[in-house]
């Protein structure tokens, strides 16, 4: 892997972990349940909060720009949430949403981030916004003013310009969106069960396990094989190289001082303990490519 490579990959590490406390912190939760989401599963606020950005999406959208959910969890969700709040609404209780989560997590440390999100604003605003719909859509957005949100959202277009990149490599490797999945398990990047909740039945794991067999991707048991451990590889190794470029700008030197500023708000989140023991992203699970 490149060395650009490898610091795309280490900077996800440490700023996926700051965008996705959105989705699993209890402060978030309570503003979704205050404009009228029903927050007893996490994911009518996921999708209203992921999904805001792009506006009024109906379910092709939101199915073409997440790839893993099964068409019928998507359908379940989008465009429903748009029922209980507009996107508009929705978007400003996020911004309050992390807010609230991180004045929590960091106390008076929250105003002490402003070379971070210089740092952070500057690398997502030298994004590349072809093709990725879900960094375009919130690099769009206004920029909050406190530095705590200006890391946040930074993180947030640096974490969809990635994720959007993710899904050229996998259609690249001819994987589907259930295939995807199965794949990833395969490796033992996650538990199988740790994907319930993307909504594939049992009879489309199987079916998607069946198509990776023939390709030699997986043996009888559902086991990567080295072929498959190699497509795998080649997703990850893509994914890396397509998010490079505003690290590239960056430089590595400022990349290095981005993660050390960081490391207070990675800990924290880690510390609050609102994040998954065992993520589906195989952060930590998944051996970087050479």
């Amino acid at each position: 892997m490149s060395i650009d490579g490898r610091v795309a990959r280490r900077m996800w590490h440490q700023l996926e972990p700051i965008h996705a406390a959105l989705y699993f912190s209890p402060q978030a939760f309570e503003e979704a349940a205050a404009i009228g989401y029903d927050v007893e599963s996490r994911w009518p606020s996921y999708f209203a909060y992921r999904t805001a950005p792009l506006g009024h999406a109906g379910t092709n959208l939101a199915f073409a720009t997440y790839y893993s959910f099964s068409p019928q969890t998507i359908a379940e969700h989008v465009p429903a949430v748009w029922d209980t709040a507009t996107p508009e609404q929705v978007l400003q209780t996020r911004v309050r949403a992390v807010d609230r989560t991180y004045r929590a997590l960091l106390g008076d440390r929250a105003g002490q981030l402003a070379e971070a999100a210089e740092l952070a604003r500057r690398t997502a605003e030298s994004v590349t916004v072809a093709g990725r719909p879900l960094a375009a859509a919130n690099l769009d957005l206004p920029w909050p003013d406190e530095p705590h949100l200006v890391l946040w959202h930074a993180a947030t277009v640096l974490r969809e310009h990635r994720g959007d990149g993710h899904l050229v490599a996998l259609q690249a490797a001819e994987l589907d969106p259930c295939e995807s999945l199965v794949s990833f398990a395969a490796i033992g990047a996650a538990p199988e069960a740790n994907f319930a909740g993307r909504g594939w039945s049992e009879d489309d794991w199987a079916a998607a396990q069946d198509r990776l067999a023939g390709r030699g991707l997986v043996d009888a048991a559902g086991q990567a094989t080295d072929a498959g451990r190699a497509l795998r590889d080649q997703v990850e190794r893509m994914t890396d190289a397509l998010a490079a470029e505003p690290w590239r700008q960056l430089g590595e030197q400022r990349a290095d001082r981005l993660a050390q500023l960081v490391q207070p708000v990675l800990g924290a989140v880690f510390e609050a303990g609102i994040l998954p023991m065992t993520s589906t992203l195989g952060i930590a699970t998944v051996k970087a490519p050479d």
